[in-house]
């Protein structure tokens, strides 16, 4: 016989099982190119947003991401906006990814922060490798934020996601892989 304590222990095991599987899968479809797949995991309403990271002095550290309201960022973009470097993508014509990249996304770390009705807070870690043509190879690192919406058709609906890249210079010549 299960105690409360348990069956709540249970739950969280569960539902964190389920997070880390649903963000194992949008990398597995991310890495495979099927980008329409991945779509259909944002929610319409997504802020998807990868601040430029700066080198900030002790003390300071709420300076060290641009702000989405007032300064530029790497991304900072809306599912029409995503939805539009898909298309873009599939077209084949995408002058930078023509060939394509052999893109890795390495997903790790998973942590579920809070949990909030239907909406769940979750970090993890990532790295992803990036070869495009024979000799440029791009690594990039970090962490996200993401808020996962429970959704009927794909489970979840990533509603929102902050990407904190863990460099803030970028060596890539462009940026078109998604995180």
């Amino acid at each position: 016989m299960l105690t409360e304590s348990s069956e709540s222990t249970l739950e969280r095991l569960l539902l964190r099982e389920e997070i880390e599987q649903f963000l194992y899968y949008e990398a597995e479809l991310l890495d495979d190119r099927k980008f329409d797949d991945w779509i259909n995991l944002i929610a319409e309403d997504i802020h998807y947003h990868m601040p430029i990271r700066r080198n900030v002095k002790f003390g300071t550290q709420e300076r060290e991401n641009t702000s989405s309201l007032s300064e530029i960022s790497w991304f900072d973009e809306g599912k029409r906006t995503l939805a539009g470097r898909v298309r873009q993508i599939n077209t084949g014509l995408h002058w930078c990814e023509e060939p394509f990249s052999r893109i890795r996304h390495i997903v790790s770390n998973v942590r579920i922060l809070e949990v909030n009705g239907d909406e769940v807070r979750v970090n993890s870690s990532f790295f992803v490798w990036q070869n495009r043509l024979q000799d440029e190879v791009n690594l990039f690192v970090g962490r996200r934020e993401d808020i996962l919406r429970r959704d009927e058709d794909t489970q979840w609906k990533i509603a929102k996601r902050l990407i904190l890249l863990d460099q803030n210079v970028l060596l890539a010549k462009v940026i078109s892989t998604f995180f």
